[in-house]
């Protein structure tokens, strides 16, 4: 990242997620189409004379659904990046909206892993590292949680020995 001269050459993180993420991506974006989906077909069920228009409804709404479960994760995995070097944490995000996060490891606060349920069942985590920035904590999601464990470990002991005072 730094030249010889000592400028700075910013250039897009190399790590991409676990190639799990797409799974779990997937997962999640099915559960969130279920929800509407299914209210819209109850109601056709029990509104026979609306009943036409709600399953019509149900029936679009997880047609995008799906298409967007197929689609959007292997963007999303073409798309996500992150690094981790001597001097900041980057992470590249985004589909039509690209954002590039830099945390300069002396202005790391905390380094959090977090696993919900549907991230242990596919064996991710998510590093979550915050700054006192505004804009709020920089996350990798996606992450193989053995990889996750060992990059937690590994930024706490960086920020440790980073000269600074995280604010």
């Amino acid at each position: 990242m730094t030249t010889r001269e000592g400028t700075v050459r910013l250039r897009p993180p190399r790590n991409a997620p676990a190639r799990r993420a797409v799974g779990w991506w997937r997962a999640r974006w099915l559960l969130l189409t279920a929800a509407p989906v299914a209210v819209l077909g109850l109601l056709g069920v029990f509104l026979p004379p609306a009943a036409f228009w709600l399953l019509t409804a149900a029936a679009v709404v997880a047609g995008f659904g799906l298409l967007c479960a197929v689609v959007l994760p292997l963007w999303w995995y073409r798309t996500h990046r992150w690094e981790v070097t001597e001097q900041a944490v980057y992470v590249g995000t985004g589909v039509f909206l690209r954002e590039w996060r830099i945390a300069p490891m002396s202005r790391i606060q905390t380094v959090d892993t977090v696993r919900g349920p549907l991230e242990q069942l596919f064996g991710l985590a998510t590093v979550t590292v915050t700054t006192a920035s505004a804009k709020g904590a920089v996350r990798i999601g996606g992450l193989a949680h053995e990889e996750a464990a060992d990059l937690a470990e590994r930024l706490t002991r960086m920020t440790r020995d980073t000269p600074g005072d995280a604010t």
